[in-house]
């Protein structure tokens, strides 16, 4: 195998594979990537068996081949290549040979028939979608996924098809985020799947907001994403996830509405004196005026007074304000608008007439 290519053709093309590839894996093969050359173009692709992520990239082919190759050093190698490089690939005796003008790299190779290629999607179906929709799905509500939680079905986002709504819900148990596009999914049956927090955090990085389209194709285990040039083919999470639904409060008597990036901004200041472990602040709804105090074991504390439009009893209610932040966030607009009930249930927030969203969070004591 044998081929010469341009440094600003390959290394974005390993840019689009290296998330994928895990620093420590316990199976060395994983560390590498795979390469097929043929037909002038060589196709590359990284997998840590639970997500696997395809790409290919043009070159001046001189001998057709199949090898894996150290993923993390021929990334080092290309970023420290000057601008206009041009990279000659030799690869023979289990020993790939990379030379760059006077630079000159031996790499150890691996055989390609251990590298454990994902298989395709066979059943279930495809679906169209545009790439700027699917990012802002799931830039909307990845923030609220859970992280290593032993309810491994809350480690994911869930994806909701349901004949022209597709809804994305993610949860941690103390917050949760939904949204819903208008997309013509095809289909009359509700389907859900449940998709990797790894995959949804390498597609956020991949997709653009575009006016491409991408086509997805699902099956009972798996999901099948084609972007361009890019194809990525995930395992899906095995659970049932919560009926989202009956966590989202629909009767709350109380609502208000306030200036968002106002109320980022006091969050940002009063947290600075707030439990670092806790992160808690007390947010006291009065007509007209919202006051947000925190507190720390250190008796030291900061309060905040903003202008809102509240028109009802005065009521306090404690927040984590990593959460509060997370979530204004993703609201799109100027104002905010929260709807709750007492200090102890659950309140909604979201952007001004944006029926799509929905935002959970729940309080907490202080």
């Amino acid at each position: 195998m044998e081929f010469t290519v341009s440094r600003e053709t390959l290394l974005p093309a390993l840019g689009k594979v290296i998330g994928v590839v895990e620093r420590r894996q316990t199976m060395p093969i994983l560390s590498n990537l795979h390469l097929v050359a043929n037909d002038d173009r060589v196709m590359l692709t990284a997998t840590d068996l639970e997500v696997e992520v395809k790409t290919s990239f043009p070159v001046e082919l001189k001998q057709s081949g199949e090898v894996t190759i150290p993923a993390k050093k021929l990334v080092d190698i290309c970023r420290s290549l000057g601008e206009g490089t041009e990279i000659h690939f030799q690869m023979s005796d289990e020993r790939c040979t990379v030379k760059a003008e006077r630079s000159r790299f031996t790499l150890g190779l691996l055989p390609a028939s251990e590298f454990p290629l994902m298989d395709t999607v066979q059943d279930g179906f495809q679906l169209s979608i545009t790439e700027s929709v699917f990012k802002r799905l799931l830039d909307k509500t990845a923030f609220a996924m859970a992280q290593q939680d032993v309810r491994y079905y809350l480690n994911g986002l869930l994806l909701e098809f349901r004949e022209s709504t597709l809804t994305a819900v993610a949860t941690d148990g103390h917050r949760l985020a939904k949204f819903q596009s208008s997309v013509d999914v095809g289909i009359s049956e509700l389907r859900q799947i449940i998709v990797p927090s790894k995959t949804i955090s390498e597609l956020r990085r991949q997709l653009n907001y575009s006016d491409d389209v991408i086509t997805m194709s699902l099956g009972e285990k798996s999901i099948h994403i084609v972007m361009g040039n890019l194809t990525m083919t995930s395992k899906l999470v095995d659970g049932r996830y919560p009926e989202y639904e009956r966590v989202i409060p629909h009767t709350l008597s109380r609502q208000a509405s306030l200036k968002k990036d106002e109320l980022k901004r006091a969050l940002s200041r009063t947290a600075i004196l707030s439990n670092e472990k806790y992160r808690g602040v007390r947010l006291t709804f009065d007509q007209g005026m919202l006051r947000l105090l925190a507190q720390n074991p250190s008796q030291e504390e900061a309060e905040e007074e903003i202008e809102l439009d509240y028109q009802d009893d005065s009521i306090s209610i404690g927040f984590n304000v990593s959460y509060l932040t997370d979530v204004l966030g993703v609201i799109d607009g100027k104002e905010v608008y929260i709807q709750f009930q007492d200090a102890n249930s659950s309140s909604v927030w979201h952007g001004k007439d944006a029926d799509d969203e929905s935002y959970v969070v729940m309080p907490m004591r202080i």
